[in-house]
């Protein structure tokens, strides 16, 4: 088996004979997160290959994230270097129980995480990210919103509008084991560091933290923060950036167990692979892509809040 050194190698020659990019979610392995080109949130990395030179993208992350990507370059050819690397989330909603949800409610508009398959946005009138899913909300006209597939995420933004949220009952399993507890004894081991929280965390957890934020959020306020401790309430990967762009300040884990498998599939041997065999390449059917495409534009043509 080839060291990870000659892998790399490897990676750099295949990137340049594919006209490939690599994009990696802020949850990767740190390994994945150093080669890759482009790190950040999934949809932001899906927006930034729109206008990218490349014929092949890459993208290091689950299921959803490469259908985002495929939805909005289909003229590039997008790869998930494990092809069963999924959010166990975005599978909870399904298209069928959707539908006959909107029956019931007929007059409430539908507001989907952008952490859903790209059969699901299809069914919804407007995405939204973490980042903005307040923002997005409180943008309709309509008083009732059914929102998927995050319980939690619905719940912060049902706290922050004036919106009847009707939520999906799913959740992040890495996010929603999270629990005070930890959150305690975490600032009992560092009582100087700030809490940060992201918002697919229950009620309770986010009640204690000092910011809530989406990854990027947290990215970017603790390059700004006069604070030097963080303890950082999300999946463990993020701290892989965190420390390495900040490396005169620290930053702790709220638990052991902050890990998501899925978004840990992906090895550079997989990367590898996947440049040199064409492999798994994620295509959206052009009926689906077109609708699905029209939730995000909506959410885009709002002004977004990072």
């Amino acid at each position: 088996m080839p060291d990870t050194m000659e892998l790399k190698k490897k990676i750099a020659k295949l990137k340049k004979q594919r006209n490939a990019v690599i994009l990696a979610h802020n949850y990767e392995r740190g390994d994945i997160q150093d080669i890759a080109d482009f790190l950040g949130d999934s949809l932001e990395l899906s927006q930034k290959a729109v206008d990218l030179d490349v014929d092949v993208i890459v993208f290091c992350g689950v299921h959803f994230m490469a259908e985002s990507a495929a939805m909005l370059s289909p003229d590039k050819t997008v790869l998930l270097p494990e092809l069963y690397a999924r959010c166990p989330m975005a599978d909870m909603a399904r298209v069928d129980s959707l539908r006959s949800l909107k029956q019931e409610h007929p007059d409430a508009a539908v507001v989907c995480y952008v952490n859903t398959t790209a059969e699901v946005k299809a069914e919804c009138d407007i995405c939204c990210t973490s980042a903005n899913a307040i923002e997005v909300v409180k943008s309709l006209e309509q008083t009732k919103i059914i929102f998927v597939p995050d319980k939690n995420l619905a719940d912060y933004v049902a706290r922050n509008t004036d919106k009847q949220i009707l939520p999906w009952a799913g959740c992040c399993p890495t996010h929603n084991q999270i629990l005070p507890v930890d959150v305690q004894r975490a600032k009992s081991l560092h009582p100087m560091a700030e809490v940060l929280a992201h918002p697919e965390c229950r009620r309770e957890v986010l009640d204690m933290s000092d910011g809530i934020f989406s990854t990027n959020g947290m990215v970017n306020y603790v390059s700004t923060s006069e604070s030097d401790e963080f303890i950082i309430v999300t999946e463990s990967g993020l701290l892989h950036r965190l420390n390495k762009e900040n490396p005169y300040k620290k930053f702790y884990e709220v638990s052991t167990y902050t890990v998501c498998p899925d978004m840990k599939m992906i090895d550079i041997k997989a990367v590898a692979d996947s440049l040199e065999n064409m492999k798994y390449v994620i295509t959206v059917p052009e009926d689906i892509r077109i609708k699905a495409k029209r939730s995000l534009d909506r959410m885009l043509a709002i002004k977004r809040k990072i």
